[in-house]
């Protein structure tokens, strides 16, 4: 299968170089988007989210000292303040 599959990689990162090779080895051939080269729009990670089912915390690294920090941890940024933050701080 090649093309039917994104994958949003760091390659400096374990758990990502393990999903990669886990597809690989199951006969995909991913579409590797680097976030940290090429940090996906708010419009893309809104998408994303959809596809999941999911909310931007629930892919934020809230023991992050980085979270706390930028105020993200304040029960009041709705949706799209997250998504904002989010794409304003790919790391």
């Amino acid at each position: 299968m090649t093309g039917d599959i994104t994958i949003y990689h760091n390659p400096r990162c374990s758990k990502s170089r393990a999903t990669l090779e886990l597809l690989k080895n199951g006969g995909n051939d991913p579409q590797l988007v680097e976030y940290l080269k090429e940090p996906p729009t708010a419009e893309t990670l809104a998408g994303i989210l959809d596809m999941l089912g999911m909310e931007p915390r629930d892919l934020m690294r809230k023991k992050e000292k980085e979270y706390k920090e930028a105020g993200l941890d304040n029960p009041d940024l709705g949706r799209e303040e997250l998504i904002a933050a989010t794409e304003a701080n790919v790391v």
